[in-house]
């Protein structure tokens, strides 16, 4: 947990890096904003009054990352804070931002008898491009980052060129990774093996489990969730193929995060969509409703599968 109430700018850095790769240039501010890799951020937090010196050494080595024709040029702040409250314990941080899309406003001046209209361009203070915050915390650890990205084109240049960080594997991110397994296995086994109702039901009761319980268990999940017992030993081959990939390959137990569950609903696919322009959607909630009054079959006289819906009555929208 996090809390900025007290939390100060002792200083702001702000330069500007071009995209290497086009021969765009690099700016950089010869002194501090004025204001009412790890091994540069330690030079900061051994010796804070280096700030802005070391902020140079950062948007250098950001600059040196700026290879790929799509990483966009715009502006760098570094700033030091103090006073961060991270797991209840009191730290300084280094901020690193970075500003990349600029939006239209409009500004109004006013010239004799007329009001004039002036468009202009500028960054939005509403939405942030790129920026970590870096807390001196767990140092032996590497230091814990929160870090954002809005523009997913680039994202392997920002936290793996830039930062180098690797995803802290807590049950938030563990929880995430092995809900994306699920889909993959999914995709991949369940549909093929069955058909796009069971893809959809099996994610529908791997979500619930989820959301019941607090501790995850393997074995008791695929008891609950796989409705076919000869697809256990398939979901075992498939941890053994991609489990790596998903960073779960030795993960069998954990405590279960709600928030992970609940993103993860709100991402996931519940729709069986039809080559005759029709949609089905599957409820998250009560997956046992489509298991009772879904049925798939096959229409001999028009050659066609077709899916028979029970109802008792149409709900109005």
């Amino acid at each position: 947990m996090i809390n900025l109430y007290n939390t100060h700018i002792e200083n702001l850095s702000i330069h500007r890096v071009g995209n290497k790769s086009r021969n765009e240039a690099i700016f950089l501010s010869e002194q501090t904003y004025n204001l009412n890799d790890y091994k540069l951020v330690t030079e900061i937090f051994d010796n804070p009054s280096s700030v802005h010196d070391v902020s140079k050494k950062i948007t250098k080595h950001l600059f040196e990352q700026s290879n790929h024709p799509h990483i966009k040029n715009g502006e760098v702040y570094v700033t030091y804070l103090t006073h961060l409250n991270i797991d209840n314990t009191i730290v300084d941080a280094v901020g690193i931002f970075k500003s990349e899309i600029q939006s239209d406003f409009m500004q109004f001046e006013e010239k004799g008898t007329t009001l004039e209209m002036i468009l202009q361009q500028g960054i939005s203070l509403n939405k942030l491009d790129k920026g970590c915050l870096i807390f001196n915390h767990k140092k032996e650890e590497g230091y814990k980052i929160l870090s954002v990205d809005s523009n997913r084109y680039d994202a392997r240049y920002w936290l793996e060129h830039f930062l180098s960080v690797d995803a802290f594997e807590d049950e938030n991110f563990i929880t995430k990774k092995y809900l994306k397994f699920c889909q993959g296995f999914a995709k991949d086994v369940v549909f093929p093996a069955e058909d796009k109702k069971e893809e959809v039901m099996f994610m529908n009761r791997s979500v619930n489990y989820f959301a019941k319980n607090d501790q995850f268990e393997e074995s008791n999940f695929l008891n609950e969730v796989l409705d076919n017992p000869d697809l256990i030993p398939e979901f075992k081959n498939y941890k053994v193929d991609k489990g790596e990939k998903y960073s779960i390959e030795d993960v069998t137990t954990f405590p279960i995060a709600n928030a992970a569950v609940s993103d993860a609903r709100k991402s996931i696919k519940n729709v069986i969509n039809l080559d005759t322009h029709i949609q089905i959607k599957m409820d998250f909630i009560n997956p046992e409703s489509a298991e009772k009054y879904v049925e798939k079959g096959w229409d001999e006289e028009k050659q066609m599968y077709y899916y028979l819906v029970y109802f008792n009555k149409e709900q109005k929208s």
